[in-house]
């Protein structure tokens, strides 16, 4: 079983999912990022692979992809710090990011080492559906890589729908038409549409992201859906520290509580 389905399974409410940036601050942070998050209480751990041209990321999440990119990070560099991964980290871990460089590297051998290093799902917003039912989608369940689609306040019901019907893990949900960081708290035009999905009974998950920044909204998202994402307000949170791996544990322990 997936560790994410295994998740699901065993805690339906409250997940708190932690996106960081590979490479970010230092290039030699991810593992020490990855145990402090594990460890403060988080529930999955999402890695950013670092690209020049942004898809929705905000300013936070951009300055630390090009600060990554500067110090030298790289897909094959992520996957050679990730490959004792799993023997001291139990927690599901989700890569993040454009659908170029896993199309550079090569679909199947990027898939093969995800399984290798224990990797358990990708998000991947700019790849069409079409194009993953046609070509990713055999290869992801050749390796046991689950792919989680993204859904807006302007997604249609119908393709909520198909993107429920083709998802795995979760349904990624956007609260607003903005990009990451740039929102205030929950509004009322978002707990409209959190309602209104909540009211499809989808048969995945939901995760809220775009937005979550503490333990207020965190704990409100998770009333709507399954748990919430978090990733700009922990980037804040570990940027300028000299201790990242304990800046972002003390964050994420002020999140849950």
């Amino acid at each position: 079983m997936n560790r994410l389905e295994k998740l699901f399974i065993e805690k339906p409410k409250d997940i708190l999912n932690i996106y960081f940036t590979a490479g970010f601050p230092g290039i030699e942070d991810t593992m020490p990022l990855l145990r402090a998050i594990e460890k403060a209480g988080a529930d999955i751990a999402e890695i950013g692979i670092p690209f020049s041209d942004p898809v929705a990321d905000g300013e936070t999440i951009q300055k630390a992809n090009t600060q990554a990119l500067d110090n030298g990070m790289t897909v094959e560099l992520l996957f050679s710090q990730l490959k004792e991964m799993r023997n001291e980290i139990k927690i599901p871990i989700i890569l993040m990011g454009d659908v170029n460089p896993l199309i550079q590297y090569g679909l199947e051998p990027f898939c093969k080492k995800c399984q290798e290093v224990g990797v358990d799902g990708l998000i991947l917003p700019n790849l069409p559906m079409d194009e993953y039912l046609l070509e990713f989608k055999p290869v992801f369940e050749k390796y046991g890589l689950f792919n989680i689609f993204l859904i807006t306040p302007q997604t249609s019901e119908d393709r909520i729908r198909r993107i429920d019907e083709n998802s795995a893990g979760f349904i990624y949900m956007v609260s607003s038409a903005s990009t990451t960081g740039s929102t205030s708290g929950i509004t009322d035009e978002m707990r409209d549409y959190f309602d209104r999905v909540d009211q499809m009974k989808l048969k995945n998950p939901r995760l809220i992201g775009f937005g979550i920044k503490d333990h207020s909204t965190f704990t409100e998202a998770s009333h709507y859906a399954n748990g919430a994402i978090i990733g700009s307000a922990f980037i804040r949170a570990i940027k300028d520290s000299e201790f990242p791996a304990e800046a972002g544990s003390e964050y994420i322990k002020s999140v849950l509580g």
